[in-house]
């Protein structure tokens, strides 16, 4: 893992992972619409 620390600052891997989070959660609210929407 220290090599993939030394290519990547840390900085990058948070944002990544902030970019991920983000993604699934914006991911779950289009799913919750469908799911709401097909329902009615």
């Amino acid at each position: 893992m220290s090599d993939m620390e030394e290519r990547f600052p840390r900085s990058l891997w948070i944002r990544l992972i902030i970019y991920i989070a983000v993604g699934h959660v914006f991911a779950a609210f289009l799913w919750l619409l469908f799911e709401v929407g097909a329902n009615k």
